[in-house]
């Protein structure tokens, strides 16, 4: 997709007919083609599309009209966000502009109001960077109140640049170690993560005692949280979950300052109770977090609505309402078709995921068939993590549909692909894992007898006594449900159940 078509793509109808008027208004002639050229991006109508674009590709002046739509799209989707935006970042910045003006024309009393009004916004919302802003302008023009002590400004300066420094470590830190995941994830890169964390905490001074802010503590918990997925064990991040509630607890007059934040905090913390099978603590959250997806018009609902659909469903069918959460689900994936395709892969394949435990390997083959591109393009889009799990589900879909042939297939692609990077990261057991179902899908009935069961019921004792993680024994469970003739879903409850000692299950 190329950049002009990606534009027009996040513009609403409301945008598209301010854009065209934009055009209208700036056209000095009236064969000029942009407006044209803009309606074959919009329209569904490919056969305008191909007519528009076999008249114009095989000219320069074609490239010249695109490039000039492009900077036009550019300009007028800058100024629309600054003209729409109603946040109080945006109202801080507008009072710090007008308040120089003003100092500019001898408005001496007007311009400290506004400087006062910004301060007072810009301290609630803890916005360190435009408060060092708002007093360096008030110390600039602090010879025009001579009634405001001076060594008060400065005095505030000082304690807010210490905030401010905390948060730019901070931030440096994050950006370096986002950077490593992001390694890790799409480019396989094999590293002693803990070690990164440790020393990029040393070099950036960053100290989790200093004071929180909605921003650094999201920013921890983004850390903390794909930490433990790399190593899947939630019980690391713990301390993380008990601060961050502490954190909530004390802040509930800021909470709707830092709706973003906010959300994806609690977001976090309903995921952490979800992996460690305490469901009933985790839909409590979840519960906060669609409350505050209604808040400020629904603000940030398609932003997160995916990732609130994903964890419902998984903890409702984990309780034991797999219908629920199929339903879930199925409406989430049909009626937000223009969410963020990486939240759509993830509730499709859970989806694929629940149908295999209820044995609807047909309904399971579909949605499958949607998730259609290579390995290598999912490595490249949703991470290493995910598509190896995407091909271990896939794996046992066709195991369980009896295509062994094509199982066989994709169990001798899967260890060519990735068993030397499995090994490296001390993952053996996803290989072991395999080794069970290859040996099933050449020869079904090795199930039944004592050397397999006795093998396998081991390598289970042995992944229940490492870190927790539901997914895991979700694997196993499929396996253990053929070798005692059982129903998956029944099956699966049954194990995690003792796995996690948990009053939750049913």
């Amino acid at each position: 997709m190329n950049a002009l078509q990606e534009i027009a793509d996040i513009m609403n109808e409301t945008d598209k007919k301010a854009f065209i008027q934009y055009l209208s208004k700036k056209n000095k002639r009236k064969d000029v083609s942009n407006i044209d050229l803009f309606e074959s991006l919009i329209t569904d109508d490919i056969n305008n599309k191909k007519k528009f674009l076999k008249d114009k590709k095989s000219t320069n002046a074609y490239h010249a009209l695109r490039k000039r739509l492009y900077d036009n799209m550019i300009d007028f989707m800058a100024n629309r966000s600054f003209e729409n935006d109603t946040s109080q970042e945006n109202t801080v910045l507008r009072l710090l502009v007008v308040s120089r003006l003003f100092f500019e024309h001898k408005l001496i009393k007007t311009a400290f109001k506004c400087l006062a009004k910004a301060e007072e916004i810009a301290l609630a919302i803890e916005h360190f960077s435009l408060l060092n802003e708002i007093y360096l302008t008030q110390i600039q023009f602090a010879h025009f109140n001579l009634s405001e002590p001076i060594e008060k400004i400065i005095d505030k300066f000082k304690a807010n640049k210490k905030r401010l420094e905390y948060e730019q470590q901070l931030n440096l830190g994050y950006a370096v170690l986002r950077r490593e995941l992001a390694a890790i994830y799409h480019e396989g890169r094999i590293v002693d993560f803990q070690s990164i964390i440790k020393n990029t905490i040393e070099t950036h001074g960053i100290s989790l005692k200093q004071g929180l802010t909605f921003k650094s503590l999201y920013q921890i918990l983004f850390i903390a949280n794909e930490y433990a997925s790399i190593n899947n064990n939630y019980a690391l991040v713990q301390p993380f979950v008990i601060k961050s509630y502490r954190f909530i607890s004390k802040k509930t007059n800021q909470t709707d300052r830092h709706l973003y934040y906010h959300i994806y905090i609690l977001y976090f913390i309903a995921n952490y109770y979800f992996r460690n099978g305490q469901f009933k603590e985790s839909l409590n959250y979840l519960d906060l977090m669609f409350m505050e997806l209604q808040k400020q018009a629904g603000k940030y609902y398609q932003r997160f609505c995916l990732r609130y659909f994903l964890l419902l469903a998984f903890n409702e069918n984990y309780i034991g309402n797999s219908q629920k959460a199929i339903e879930i689900a199925e409406k989430a994936l049909s009626t937000n078709k223009k969410a963020d395709p990486n939240d759509s892969n993830d509730i499709r394949l859970m989806l694929i995921v629940l149908y295999i435990q209820q044995n609807a390997g047909r309904n399971a083959v579909k949605e499958m068939a949607k998730l259609n591109h290579t390995d290598s393009w999912y490595e490249k889009k949703m991470g290493m993590d995910w598509t190896i799990k995407k091909s271990l589900v896939e794996i046992l879909l066709h195991t369980q549909q009896e295509n062994a042939e094509i199982a066989l297939s994709r169990i001798k692609s899967f260890k060519r692909r990735y068993k030397k990077y499995l090994l490296t990261v001390d993952e053996e057991r996803v290989i072991h894992y395999l080794l069970f179902i290859e040996q099933y899908v050449m020869k079904p009935e090795i199930i039944q007898t004592q050397k397999f069961q006795n093998t396998l019921e081991a390598f289970i004792v042995s992944a229940e006594n490492g870190p927790k993680d539901i997914f895991i024994m979700s694997f196993l469970s499929w396996l253990l449900a053929k070798v005692r003739r059982k129903p998956v879903y029944e099956t699966t409850l049954g194990i995690l159940k003792t796995y996690f000692l948990s009053s939750d299950f049913k």
